[in-house]
């Protein structure tokens, strides 16, 4: 069903919950991530899906369901499949779990200051 959905998705479907502003919703303006949108794929570890994409929203970030040169981030877990193949062919910032709790919590600007993981 989820490749079902991600080709509605693709094609402009907008599929949304009641009472929830979606993928793609703008978050709070002014918030760390204002200006920024992020794609979330496959499982972040402490986080659902619906967690990811309103931490995005709730830093003021644009949670995108698809990945373009528009995208400024993808935060991929294992199971990203297409999505992160789409971000490495476009040259894409991905960045894991831990870095995703420090771009929603923190702002672009603290991934760049964090030490490397190498």
């Amino acid at each position: 069903h989820r490749e079902i959905v991600e080709r509605w998705t693709a094609a402009g479907a907008q599929l949304t919950t009641p009472g929830h502003p979606g993928p793609g919703a703008a978050g709070n303006s002014g918030g760390v991530l204002d200006g920024i949108t992020v794609v979330a794929t496959g499982s972040l570890e402490g986080y659902t899906r619906e967690g990811a994409l309103e931490a995005i929203m709730a830093a003021g970030g644009k949670a995108a369901s698809s990945v373009s040169k528009k995208t400024d981030f993808v935060a991929a877990g294992p199971g990203a499949g297409s999505k992160l193949a789409k971000a490495e062919a476009l040259g894409l910032r991905i960045i894991d779990a831990a870095q995703f709790r420090i771009l929603v919590e923190q702002g672009p600007a603290a991934l760049d200051a964090a030490p490397a993981d190498d």
